[in-house]
């Protein structure tokens, strides 16, 4: 935490902005000093990575004008204000103005450490959640992490794009593991709701009489939040595993969406997850309630219909996986690739997520393959190959492209760099590269 955050500290004696930076230094931070307001206005923007120190009584803009002018820019950025002796009443009304606290000179340095810590730490989560806000209404990198170019995806994004402009109710299905809340979120941030509330329940997760309270309250006195009904109010109600919900909270629930009227105040996006065999979503559900929310309906595919986008996926997962834990990605052989493709993934891109990273873990110590993992007695990350057959050339271009992919991206888009590697003149290798849809900017 300490050294991702900045302290700003903002004082017209240089011996006192000398001494708090030296010794905020010395715990860890990344101090930036100003000699006046108006130096350090210039500086500190609405998203400014940390927090203020400053004093309140300096030459020109004062600590008070200065907080007022931060606090306009930005009301949660903390601030913490240096008082001289008999100044108290003056950090009081600076507190009123939305100062985070304030130091009485001659302060503890341990004090104000502790009290910084606690002011990253509040501005930390402040960052991350505005981080959160952003990408859930950022439809374009949301669309992004729906990974893959198969014609199943591209199928699948053109409906999200589709019914994300709609206005009705939307119901998901699919396997275990295909993606099916990133749909749910990738459906609210493309629509006319992006801006508005998105309130996801797991169904699953509750039994019956916590599910009916947090659904549609009263909410236990120590929840500060509103029922997920009134919370999500005019935005995306999200609910996940809806074949959970009992005969009578399903009929409650048709009570809420036929109140709303038509459009929906609330929309509802509904996530079904039947495994057992022979039952479908229309089989959980009561048919007026499925028929509502099945009136726009996305399913999910399957990773095992998805082609050469589970190389694409298995590389980039080893390449994240391998950066986070500090080693190198393991290489896919041919043989390997076939096999990946072969899989049948019954747990689907949650699945094959968790053989990458055993990949790397063995990778890193030198032992196993892939062919291994794939391989493993474990039922769970059991990936038997399948019975059915493809195409010969099926096979060499999902390799060839994977191959092509990785060289790219290890090589940061040089293209003269994958020429030389890959021995291939630049015209077939731009060829190849249009064939696959790789383009070079992706890389750089």
């Amino acid at each position: 935490m300490a050294k991702m955050m900045k302290i700003a500290i903002v004082d017209d004696e240089k011996d006192m902005r000398q001494s708090i930076s030296q010794w905020l230094a010395l715990s860890g931070y990344d101090t930036e000093a100003f000699a006046s307001a108006e130096e350090a206005l210039k500086s500190l923007g609405p998203n400014y990575p940390g927090i203020v120190i400053s004093d309140i009584k300096m030459p020109g803009m004062d600590g008070m004008v200065f907080l007022k002018k931060l606090m306009s820019s930005d009301s949660a950025l903390p601030v913490i204000m240096i008082t001289g002796h008999g100044d108290v009443p003056m950090a009081v009304e600076a507190m009123r103005v939305g100062a985070y606290d304030f130091l009485e000179k001659p302060f503890n340095p341990d004090r104000m450490t502790e009290l910084v810590k606690k002011a990253a730490g509040a501005r930390r989560l402040t960052l991350d959640n505005r981080a959160l806000r952003q990408e859930l209404s950022d439809g374009g990198q949301l669309m992004k992490k729906l990974i893959g170019s198969s014609p199943v995806m591209e199928r699948l994004k053109e409906d999200i794009l589709d019914l994300g402009q709609a206005d009705g109710h939307v119901l998901i299905d699919g396997e275990t593991g295909t993606g099916k809340t990133l749909v749910a979120h990738a459906l609210h941030a493309v629509g006319s709701r992006a801006g508005k509330k998105f309130v996801l329940v797991a169904c699953s997760a509750f039994d019956e009489d916590a599910l009916e309270k947090r659904l549609f309250g009263p909410m236990m006195p120590e929840d500060p939040r509103l029922p997920a009904v009134e919370e999500a109010r005019g935005g995306t109600l999200v609910l996940e595993d809806i074949e959970a919900l009992s005969d009578r909270l399903q009929a409650r629930l048709l009570g809420m969406i036929n109140d709303q009227g038509s459009p929906a105040e609330t929309r509802i996006v509904a996530i079904c997850n039947m495994q057992e065999q022979d039952r479908t979503c229309e089989d959980a559900l009561r048919p007026d309630l499925f028929y509502r929310l099945a009136a726009l309906r996305i399913t999910v595919p399957p990773l095992r219909q998805r082609g050469e986008d589970i190389l694409t996926l298995f590389t980039r997962s080893g390449e994240a996986l391998a950066e986070e834990y500090g080693c190198d990605a393991p290489q896919v052989s041919a043989q390997e690739a076939a096999q990946l493709l072969q899989a049948p993934w019954p747990g689907n891109v949650r699945q094959l997520i968790n053989v990458a990273e055993r990949a790397v873990l063995q990778s890193r110590r030198g032992t196993g393959t892939i062919a291994s993992l794939l391989m493993s007695d474990h039922e769970e990350m059991q990936p038997v190959m399948t019975t059915e057959g493809k195409p010969l050339k099926e096979y060499v271009e999902a390799f060839e492209r994977m191959l092509i992919d990785n060289t790219m991206r290890r090589h940061k888009g040089s293209i003269a760099s994958v020429m030389d590697e890959l021995c291939l003149p630049r015209r077939t290798l731009n060829e190849k590269m249009a064939k696959y849809g790789l383009q070079r900017a992706d890389y750089l």
